[in-house]
Parts: structure tokens; sequence; C-alpha cells
């Protein structure tokens, strides 16, 4: 046990003697409901139809900086219910979320920003989907979990196997 006046020491070294924080830091500040439309085009009818709608989920996933330390990360998610009938529901939702991360590379805060944070805000979009589903009359809509992460490893290979592409055709660098 240390005794008043004992110096303190940090065995990892996660800290600078002058107390400055150096230590990689992500998570997210604040989360809030951006722009949210719900459509019944077809209300009162579209309660009477017993057909089993076709459901197209759409997401996206886009960033803007706000400071050096903060960007605000949004998902995108729009959901169409169609039946022989007509469009029964649209629900077009911008959820969105402050992040903030500090003392990461690049690479790190561009995993963060499209992987992880999607992730962690995912499940609280999902609810306001739902909820804006049933309080349109019909059965809450309840998304299946998306692996965020597992999306992000394909897009960032595609993306590499296409800039290895165009570095083929491309001349070699040096040369011009």
């Amino acid at each position: 046990m240390a005794e008043e006046g004992d110096v303190l020491t940090n065995l990892d070294n996660a800290t600078q003697p002058n107390g400055a924080d150096t230590q990689p830091v992500a998570g997210i500040i604040s989360q809030y409901v951006k722009d949210l439309s719900v459509e019944n085009p077809k209300a009162p009818d579209s309660f009477q139809w017993n057909s089993q709608p076709q459901m197209d989920v759409q997401f996206n996933i886009a960033a803007r900086k706000i400071s050096e330390e903060v960007s605000e990360v949004e998902l995108k998610i729009t959901a169409t219910a169609k039946a022989e009938q007509g469009t029964a529901y649209i629900v077009d939702l911008a959820f969105c979320g402050l992040v903030g991360m500090r003392n990461m590379g690049e690479d790190q805060k561009h995993m963060f920003t499209y992987a992880e944070a999607p992730r962690i805000l995912f499940p609280f979009a999902r609810r306001v989907i739902a909820d804006a589903v049933r309080d349109a009359g019909f059965a809450p809509l309840l998304l299946d979990p998306i692996d965020f992460n597992g999306l992000y490893v394909q897009q960032l290979a595609a993306k590499r196997q296409q800039d290895a592409a165009a570095g083929v055709e491309a001349p070699p660098a040096g040369e011009a």
C-alpha cells in the first residue's frame, strides 16, 4: 500500500511523465436522430392487405469531420415494404453519433469511423426503425444484425484490388 507522499508509477508506461495524454482513445460522445421520415401512403387500405410485403432495406454510412478530434458518423437506413397492392410503408432514418478519437493513426480512425462506430450505433437505430414502423400501424420491423466489421474488411479488400488493378495500368513510381 502506498504511503502518503509515495510516488505511484505506471508500470506499463501508459502515460508520459509530463502528464500528457498519449493513449489512443475512441468512443461515442452522443447519438441522435438527425432525420426521420415515415410514409404510410396507402393508409388505411394498407392495413387490410393480407399478402406478405416484400422488404427492401438499404444502408449507407457517411462521416464528416467536426473538429480535429470529433467526427459525425451517420448511419442512413431506408426500409420499404411493398405488396401487390402498392407500397405499405417507407421509413427513412438518418441516425448519427458524435465520435471522439484521440491519439490514433489515420487507419485506426478510418476503421473506427466506418466499422466500429456503426456497430455501436446500429442497435439504437434498429429500435428507432422498429418503433416508427409500429407507430405507423404495422408490426415492428426488427432488422437483422449487421457485421459492419466484416463489411469494412470486404470493402477494404475490394478497394485494394481496384488500386492494384489501376497500378498495373499506371506507370511505375518515378517514371512518367
